[in-house]
């Protein structure tokens, strides 16, 4: 860490050091979570940039420390607990996972008022329910994680905790619901494209988004929002008979959510979704670091790379804009919709999964076995 100054906190300490990790681990709220994070915590994400952990993970890792520590000074005063005793983390699955109709009779029932205030107005906390039981898993093997790295033995496997879990998961019922209520088929991928018809900045760069999405295999959005120029190779041309030479490149993925550690994933564009790519990155004269930026009102390119978040927002504007209900589509829609569509043209299953990467073949093949059964013989019968 920098040597220290006259006049320099520790806060001004944290955002130096929050800065120099900042190429690697995007942190919008920079300047908050100098303030929420300890040095400990500050020089733990920096120990694993260091050692190299993927992107998306540190990401993971980085939300999900802030929110602990967030409400963990809200709920207590004072910054999380290392190592965490088990009272503790009861009283954090007591504050996320809580039954709403005790709450109507016993308002003392869940989260506190005051820490749920707390939580809102620094934007910690959206829900207005119970949290998602995944949701409270997740952070809560974060916490046991980092505790580990720290050296350190916390209370997570004791049989107290995971009790009040499976209590609390079954007194807070709720719906499992599909991160895209809609696959982005290839017709409804038309529809949204057909809304990008002008040469604007705007509509370049969301054309060349939605179809690099879609025909690299139905990427993430986190994979999509941190794409940059250093990733792309061209390849040789592809030949058909009776057509133009179609224009090839390899997207270097490096490391994604499911490959291993030495892997370096590779997807191809081909044809269209190259021109597209092309005509964007020309039109905003990009020619290194991020693919996909931001544009400011008055058609400035950022050099900053899209927040994945924006990504969802595009497909839903332009949902929106085809006269589709945006709500029952997200990014999400174009890994699926990736996967249905290429059963629907009767792409074989390996060859389709070479290109979304999935590891799951019982996770892929389910959009196969969808697709077969919704015009299969048997959906048919009174047709």
């Amino acid at each position: 860490m920098a040597t220290d100054r006259p006049g320099r906190n520790a806060v001004d300490r944290r955002v130096e050091s929050l800065d120099t990790i900042a190429a690697v681990l995007p942190l919008e709220r920079r300047d908050e979570l100098a303030e929420l994070l300890t040095d400990q915590d500050v020089e733990t994400l920096r120990h694993l940039v260091n050692q190299g952990m993927g992107e998306n993970t540190l990401r993971a890792l980085a939300s999900d420390l802030a929110y602990l520590q967030a409400w963990s000074l809200a709920a207590n005063g004072s910054s999380l607990a290392w190592p965490a005793p088990e009272a503790l983390l009861l009283k954090f699955v007591a504050h996320h996972l809580w039954d709403p109709e005790r709450r109507v009779i016993n308002p003392q029932h869940g989260m506190p008022t005051d820490v749920e205030d707390r939580l809102r107005i620094q934007g910690f906390l959206r829900s207005t329910g119970p949290h998602a039981p995944d949701t409270v898993r997740r952070r809560l093997a974060t916490w046991s994680t980092l505790t580990k790295w720290r050296g350190l033995d916390g209370s997570f496997s004791s049989p107290a905790l995971k009790s009040a879990l499976r209590l609390a998961v079954r007194a807070t019922p709720r719906p499992r619901k599909r991160r895209s209520a809609k696959a982005v088929t290839g017709d409804v991928l038309a529809r949204l494209l057909a809304t990008c018809r002008t040469n604007s900045l705007r509509d370049t760069r969301d054309r060349a988004i939605l179809m690099v999405a879609f025909a690299s295999g139905g990427r993430r959005r986190s994979e999509i929002a941190g794409m940059r120029t250093e990733q792309l190779t061209a390849e040789a041309p592809i030949i058909l008979e009776g057509r133009p030479p179609l224009p090839s490149i390899a997207i270097h993925l490096g490391r994604t959510k499911t490959s291993g550690v030495e892997n370096d994933e590779v997807v191809y564009l081909t044809g269209r979704p190259v021109e597209a790519l092309n005509a964007w990155l020309d039109a905003a004269r990009i020619e290194s670091g991020s693919m996909f930026r931001a544009i400011d009102r008055w058609g400035n390119v950022s050099q900053r790379a899209l927040d994945p978040k924006a990504i969802n927002d595009i497909v839903k504007h332009r949902a929106a804009l085809a006269g589709l209900e945006p709500a029952e589509f997200s990014a999400h829609g174009l890994r699926s919709g990736f996967l249905t569509e290429a059963a629907n043209r009767g792409i074989p299953l390996p060859e389709a999964m070479e290109q979304s990467r999935h590891r799951s073949v019982q996770q892929a093949s389910s959009y196969y076995n969808n697709a077969h059964r919704r015009t299969g013989r048997a959906a048919r019968l009174l047709d």
